[in-house]
C-alpha cells in the first residue's frame, strides 16, 4: 500500500475556474520536474485532453455513474503508480450530483479515494461573503476535508486584502493562493465545452502562461504538503477475464476531428488481443488493412468540408461496410457514416454507408447520462444487458430509412436516436449517440472483438 499523494480541485459552482487552475497546476508542477497524474470527474473528453497536454501524462476519468467504487479505486490506484502527485479536477459544484443526495458528485469521488479538497472560489462581485461561502462548504459534509482555498478572479490589492482577511478571521482553512483576473489565459469554448487540445495549436501556448501564473500566485509547496497528508490506498481485486482472442487489426479513426476516446476502451481492445491501427480522417487517402473499425466522437461538423473532400477514405469505408466489416461508431462517428451532414445552410457529403442524414441544431438534442437495455437483435452485447453511458450532442438524425435498419438498445434514460431507441444496426455496424466506458460495460470489448474475429475468419 502506498500513500499516493493526491488532491481534488473543486468549486461551489461551475465556471469558477477549476479547469484554469488545474491546467496551471499541472504545468507548474511538471515544470518542477514532478510526475503529475491528472484525472477528471465525470464523462468528459475535452478537459482531459488539455490535462494530458499540460502534464504530459494521459488523463483518466473517474465517474461514479458509469463506474463502480471498485472501478474508481482501481483506476486511481493503477494510474497513480510511480507518480509524485495526482490531481483530480471536479465537475460543476462540489456537491452537485444526480439527486438531492449528491450521488455521483465530486464530493463522492473525493470520499471514495479519501482525497483532500482544494476549493476554488470565483471572487467576482464578492468580498467578506467569501467567508460565509467557505464555511458553508466546509460544514456541509463532514466526510470530506476542505484542506485549502484558492481565490480566483481577484480584482486588485484592496479586493485581495478583504477576501484574505475575511477567511483568516472567520474560517479555519488556509488560503493557498490568489489568482488575479486575466483575459490572456481564457481558452475559448463551443457547445460541448472547451475546444479540444490539439485542434488549434496556437491555444496550447496558453498552458505555458497558466503554468507561470500559478507558479507566481499559488503556494505550491503547501499544496504538495497537503497532497501528501493522505491515507494509503490499494487496488481492489476483482475477477479478471484474461482470455485473449486471436490477433485482429482494428482501425481507430483518431485525429483532431474524432478525439473522444476513453483510454480504457482502447486498452481493453488491446488487452484482448487487438492491434490498433490509427487512421486520420483528413489525411489518409485510403483505409489500411484492417479487420474492423472503431470511430469515436468529436466535431465532424467543424471539419465537414475537409471530411467531404477526402473521397478516397470515404469510399473505402463505405465499401468495407458493404462487405460486412464490423464497425462501432459513437456520436461523431455516427454523423460521419451517414449520407449528408447539414450545418447551418450548407450540406456536406459524408461516407454514405448508412441510410440517414444528420442535421446540426443550435440547442442540445441529447445531454446527460444514459441507461440503455440491449435488445435481442444486438450482436454486440447480450440481450437485456444494461449499458450505462452518456450522450452530448447538438445533432439529430433526419431522413432515416427505418425499414432498412434495426435498433440495438431500448432507452431507459436519455434521448437516444428516435422513439426511445438507440444504436442503429446495419450490416455489421453499430452506430449510437451513446458513449460507453469499458469499465462500465466489460463485455463491450468482447462483443466487438468477437464480431471482428468472425469477419476475419470468414474472409481468409
Amino acid at each position: 500500500m502506498e500513500k499516493r499523494p493526491r488532491i481534488v480541485i473543486a468549486a461551489n459552482q461551475g465556471r469558477s475556474g477549476k479547469t484554469t487552475i488545474t491546467l496551471g497546476l499541472l504545468k507548474a508542477l511538471k515544470n518542477r520536474g514532478l510526475k503529475v497524474q491528472p484525472f477528471k470527474k465525470g464523462p468528459d473528453y475535452i478537459d482531459p485532453s488539455w490535462h494530458s497536454f499540460a502534464s504530459g501524462i494521459q488523463s483518466r476519468n473517474l465517474d461514479a455513474f458509469m463506474m463502480t467504487k471498485n472501478d474508481i479505486t482501481n483506476t486511481f490506484v493503477n494510474s497513480s503508480n510511480n507518480m509524485d502527485i495526482s490531481i483530480i479536477e471536479g465537475a460543476m459544484g462540489l456537491f452537485d450530483g444526480l439527486d438531492v443526495e449528491g450521488s455521483g458528485s465530486t464530493a463522492e469521488i473525493a470520499y471514495m479515494i479519501d482525497a483532500p479538497i482544494i476549493l476554488v472560489v470565483n471572487c467576482q462581485r464578492m468580498t467578506r461573503s467569501v467567508a460565509a461561502l467557505v464555511n458553508g462548504v466546509v460544514n456541509f459534509d463532514p466526510r470530506i476535508k476542505i484542506a485549502g482555498v484558492i481565490l480566483n478572479n481577484v480584482a486588485r490589492k484592496r479586493h485581495e486584502n478583504i477576501l484574505k482577511q475575511s477567511i483568516e478571521k472567520y474560517c479555519n482553512v488556509p488560503v493557498l493562493g490568489i489568482v488575479p483576473k486575466s483575459k490572456d489565459i481564457v481558452i475559448p469554448d463551443r457547445h460541448l465545452g472547451l475546444i479540444p487540445a490539439g485542434e488549434k495549436e496556437e491555444l496550447l501556448e496558453k498552458v505555458d502562461k497558466l503554468g507561470k501564473l500559478i507558479e507566481e500566485n499559488i503556494d505550491l509547496d503547501k499544496l504538495i504538503e497537503i497532497s501528501q497528508n493522505t491515507t494509503s490506498l490499494e487496488s481492489i481485486k476483482d475477477a479478471v477475464d484474461m482470455n485473449r482472442l486471436a490477433k485482429v487489426k482494428i482501425g481507430v479513426i483518431k485525429d483532431k476531428v474524432f478525439s473522444f476516446y476513453y483510454p480504457e476502451n482502447l486498452e481493453a481492445l488491446e488487452e484482448k488481443g487487438a492491434e490498433l491501427v490509427i487512421i486520420n480522417s483528413l489525411n489518409d487517402a485510403k483505409l489500411p488493412e484492417i479487420d474492423g473499425l472503431y470511430i469515436g466522437g468529436g466535431f465532424p461538423e467543424v471539419f465537414a468540408e475537409q471530411l467531404e473532400r477526402n473521397e478516397g477514405l470515404k469510399t473505402d469505408i463505405k465499401n468495407a461496410i458493404q462487405l460486412g466489416m464490423p464497425v462501432y461508431a459513437e456520436c461523431g462517428g455516427l454523423m460521419y457514416l451517414g449520407q449528408k451532414l447539414f450545418v447551418d445552410d450548407n450540406s456536406y457529403e459524408m461516407v454514405g454507408a448508412l441510410p440517414y442524414d444528420v442535421k446540426m441544431e443550435k440547442k442540445p438534442q441529447g445531454h446527460g447520462y444514459t441507461i440503455n437495455k440491449s435488445l435481442k437483435d444486438n450482436p454486440f452485447t447480450t440481450e437485456d444487458t444494461i449499458v450505462k453511458g452518456h450522450e452530448f450532442h447538438n445533432s439529430r438524425l433526419i431522413n432515416l430509412e427505418e425499414e432498412k435498419v434495426k435498433f440495438a438498445f431500448e432507452v431507459q434514460r436519455g434521448k437516444g436516436i428516435i422513439n426511445s431507441k438507440d444504436g442503429i444496426l446495419f450490416n455489421n455496424c453499430l452506430v449510437t449517440y451513446m458513449h460507453t466506458h469499458a469499465a462500465s460495460t466489460p463485455e463491450w470489448a468482447d462483443g466487438l472483438l468477437h464480431k471482428v474475429l468472425e469477419f476475419k475468419n470468414n474472409n481468409n
